[in-house]
């Protein structure tokens, strides 16, 4: 009986904590309660998790990962991507507005469609994969950035051809507006699980 009393009194001490001091997270409840009711982390966890599975207490994840995410954007961290983003747009504008008979604009497309083809794609994908570092321990950053330079080439080389497989089996087939949109649409979609990826990171890395 006593046990019970007791649970029920840390329990009663838990809902008015949650209630009037709205914690953000379950260790700072837990320091919270222990201030008003002597109990050990242990023993107040445990009535945590009752009361939540006794539908009396909503535990939820902080609302800041998409605040966060846009705040990121605005960092120079964040530099990376709006480049990519960029040039992905400039490509695409480039390959239908620009004609290959139009001198001298024709250069830009080029290099557009270059720097598009065996860079873009597969420097997202790397990304999104490795936000931070690459795959290797390199001894420094600058080796680093070799290696991603060059994972980032060869993805390229080798999505560039699945896309255009794939596309062999559409109606669509492997025609210019059908691949450059393909193609746009991976690299967006990889460069925004990559931001995703690599905020969610830093986050975590912050005390």
């Amino acid at each position: 009986m006593t046990s019970q009393t007791t649970t029920e009194r840390l329990a009663e001490t838990i809902l008015k904590t949650t209630a009037e001091k709205k914690p953000e997270t379950v260790n700072q409840l837990i320091e919270l309660v222990r201030q008003a009711y002597p109990a050990s982390n242990k023993e107040i966890l445990d009535v945590i998790i009752k009361l939540e599975n006794d539908g009396k207490l909503h535990l939820t994840e902080p609302q800041q990962q998409t605040l966060a995410t846009s705040a990121y954007l605005r960092t120079s961290a964040a530099l990376w991507f709006w480049i990519t983003i960029a040039l992905t747009l400039a490509t695409l504008v480039a390959v239908f507005t620009i004609s290959a008979d139009d001198n001298p604009l024709k250069y830009i497309r080029y290099v557009l469609g270059i720097i598009f083809v065996l860079w873009l794609p597969g420097y997202a994908f790397i990304k999104a994969l490795f936000p931070q570092r690459s795959p290797f321990k390199t001894s420094s950053e600058d080796l680093d950035t070799i290696i991603r330079v060059a994972l980032s080439i060869g993805m390229s080389l080798a999505l560039v051809p699945m896309v255009g497989l794939l596309l062999n089996y559409t109606p669509w087939g492997i025609t210019l507006t059908p691949i450059v949109l393909s193609l746009v649409a991976l690299t967006v979609v990889f460069s925004v699980a990559a931001l995703i990826r690599e905020n969610q990171i830093v986050t975590e890395k912050k005390p």
